[in-house]
């Protein structure tokens, strides 16, 4: 997935800003290992309710959660494709790395 350095999509970009703060990489963490009700995520990161929704709803938002509710709870799960597009995303920095002189701007003596 090239891109230019103006045009990166909207999605990659709010990934990575959800990616950015520690309490959300606390949640992804969790996530890993199963789908996870928002008051098991309260409980294990020892944050309110109404704080960790702020964080639910930026990770919502950049497409790396999904939930469902289920009576009156709503349950977290990983969005797998969106980190997929994410490591993509990462991926073409490694091909152009291979392809790139090391210091471009260094001129051997």
């Amino acid at each position: 997935m090239p891109t230019s350095s103006t045009t990166v999509p909207h999605s990659i970009v709010a990934g990575f800003h959800a990616l950015s703060d520690p309490l959300r990489i606390g949640v992804i963490e969790l996530l890993r290992q199963r789908e996870l009700c928002v008051c098991d995520l309260c409980d294990v990161l020892d944050v309110s309710q109404s704080k960790l929704s702020f964080h639910l709803k930026t990770l919502k938002e950049a497409s790396l959660v999904n939930s469902r509710q289920e009576g009156r709870w709503i349950y977290y799960s990983l969005n797998l494709p969106q980190f997929t597009a994410l490591e993509q995303y990462l991926a073409e920095y490694l091909r152009l790395s291979q392809i790139l002189p090391a210091n471009p701007c260094h001129k051997p003596s």
